[in-house]
């Protein structure tokens, strides 16, 4: 893991990844082809650039699409703290279906922003997530304990609301 300082794009802190995609045929009746995020990897350069097909035995295919940098970004610490005070911090993979052809699927962006997800869902994107493992989840918490500070609460309750002895 790249702990870089936040000079710049080039120093921020990152990781290099890969991610499997696995495509069901016919998982019953009503669909031609099911897809779902199978695994994040840590991608050290030997897997290449290309997306390549692991398997496939007619029903289950697993493609491997290497070439992922996941950077964090000061502007999106509480997203991560959000994630990570979840109880199952996740990766958040967005993914797409070929229009021309819908057997096939590709991974798009993955994140560990809670907010950033919330956000490709509301565009009403595909977005899968896993389960982050233990190094990830300490390398995420010692960043967001670094730059994630809770906004001050901006308003006080009037005094209507406040008990008879509390008011001002």
């Amino acid at each position: 893991m790249d702990a870089g300082s936040p000079e710049g794009p080039a120093l921020r802190p990152s990781l290099d990844l890969a991610v499997v995609i696995e495509r069901e045929a016919q998982p019953n009746r009503w669909e031609d082809w099911r897809f779902r995020i199978a695994e994040v990897l840590p991608d050290e350069g030997a897997f290449g650039r290309e997306p390549r097909l692991l398997r496939d035995d007619g029903k289950f295919a697993r493609w491997l699409h290497p070439g992922f940098r996941l950077e964090l970004f000061r502007d999106e610490a509480e997203g991560y703290y959000l994630n990570l005070s979840s109880g199952s911090p996740v990766w958040f993979v967005t993914w797409r279906i070929a229009e021309e052809d819908p057997s096939r699927a590709w991974p798009e962006i993955l994140s560990v922003s809670y907010n950033e997800a919330g956000r490709w869902l509301d565009a009403q994107e595909r977005v899968d997530n896993l389960p982050l493992p233990p190094d990830v989840v300490a390398w995420l918490q010692a960043y967001a304990d670094e730059h994630y500070r809770p906004e001050p609460k901006r308003r006080q309750r009037p005094a209507s609301f406040q008990p008879p002895g509390q008011r001002r």
